[in-house]
């Protein structure tokens, strides 16, 4: 299809753009980036589209973003994206700013119940009937000049994400409108807050299994790598393998020949990093008991699995009473924080992941299901 297309190169162009656009009620947004041997995410390509036209913003010929920034952050206008995790690092990454009120409609496809987790092609053939050429996701986004085929296909996802914007809006009710802006202030809030290197250990998925000594070691190995993937600008496991991370903690190597045969791991770590590590390992292993971490909890055991769908049903029978995707009313993190809070006997409150609107409207059943799940047992 032919599409208008406007070229923004220079930072007067966009100054003017942006100005125009915080005039306008909303804006769909999207992005192009590389993101296979770094850490951050670079930008390639930034689309815009006011509703009927296409901007293309090459952020490689862009010096100042603060006009860029203001709009993103302009409450008076709606910014429309479409599974955007990845899209806010770049905004995040570029402008020091990320997008508010954010309109996601992988998110307001499943309020209005046409599916969880959407692709964007799948949610365009759904919506508007119309089969996306594919083959670009992956191209070289940094090259220059950009192919005819890459430029068509980035112009022409954010021109259909307005209209996928505009189909679902008016089938959105005010109540489920709201609630896709709240998951999208949720989201921005989450990317905010700034990842503590000290705490990332916690996500290990064997940690659980460590005393408190060696849970130190787990901790201080964790936190230099999120520190060095910083640093170096490399993905985390470029620094050390994640299935390195927990039998080096275990077994505490005290010299190379020992860490080159922990599990999966690299050749070039031992020779890199090898000698620091083996001294941050007897650093953390000397430290005194009460600066120890405190064990983290156990995974929930086999017998929970009843109770867990006790409570998902609840959530299940909310989404048909609403008529939207049951996955996107209570996840399964936040139902396993609410029983780990007080399995198997309780009490038990409700975890800070659980807010807003499904706190106010499944936060009191929840709990009072788990109150009486005692009794029922001893009936």
């Amino acid at each position: 299809m032919a599409i208008d297309i406007n070229w923004i190169r220079d930072d007067a162009s966009l100054v003017r753009l942006c100005a125009e656009w915080r005039r306008l009620p909303y804006v769909a947004l999207d992005t192009e980036f590389m993101r296979v041997d770094t850490f951050y995410p670079i930008a390639g390509l930034l689309q815009v589209c006011d509703g009927s036209q296409v901007f293309l913003i090459d952020p490689l010929l862009i010096q100042s973003w603060d006009a860029f920034a203001e709009l993103l952050s302009d409450p008076a206008v709606l910014k429309v994206l479409h599974a955007c995790s990845e899209d806010l690092e770049v905004f995040s990454r570029l402008t020091g700013t990320l997008p508010l009120p954010l309109f996601d409609t992988q998110i307001a496809a499943a309020y209005l119940n046409i599916g969880f987790s959407m692709g964007y092609s799948r949610l365009v053939q759904s919506v508007l009937d119309i089969d996306l050429p594919k083959g670009e996701t992956r191209s070289d986004w940094l090259q220059r000049p950009l192919s005819e085929t890459q430029v068509s296909y980035a112009a022409e996802d954010v021109l259909h994400l307005a209209e996928v914007f505009e189909a679902l809006r008016a089938r959105l009710a005010p109540d489920k409108f709201s609630w896709v802006l709240e998951d999208g202030d949720e989201m921005v809030t989450n990317l905010r807050r700034e990842i503590d290197p000290n705490e990332v250990y916690r996500d290990a998925k064997l940690g659980w299994k460590l005393p408190p000594a060696k849970l130190a070691v787990l901790r201080e190995l964790y936190a230099w790598r999120e520190q060095q993937a910083r640093l170096r600008n490399l993905p985390r496991n470029r620094v050390i393998r994640e299935n390195s991370l927990w039998p080096m903690a275990r077994s505490q190597p005290d010299n190379l020949v020992a860490l080159a045969r922990i599990e999966d791991m690299h050749p070039k770590t031992v020779r890199q990093d090898g000698e620091f590590l083996l001294g941050l390992i007897k650093q953390a292993a000397a430290k005194p008991a009460e600066e120890w971490p405190e064990p983290l909890p156990e995974p929930l055991p086999v017998e929970a699995t009843t109770l867990l769908k006790k409570l998902r049903a609840i959530g299940q029978a909310q989404a048909e009473r609403l008529d939207i995707a049951p996955e996107i009313m209570l996840r399964k993190k936040v139902l396993e924080a609410l029983l780990k809070s007080g399995y198997p006997n309780g009490p038990y409150q409700l975890p800070e992941s659980l807010r807003g609107w499904r706190r106010e409207l499944m936060g009191q059943e929840l709990l009072d299901s788990l109150a009486a799940h005692p009794q029922e047992e001893q009936a």
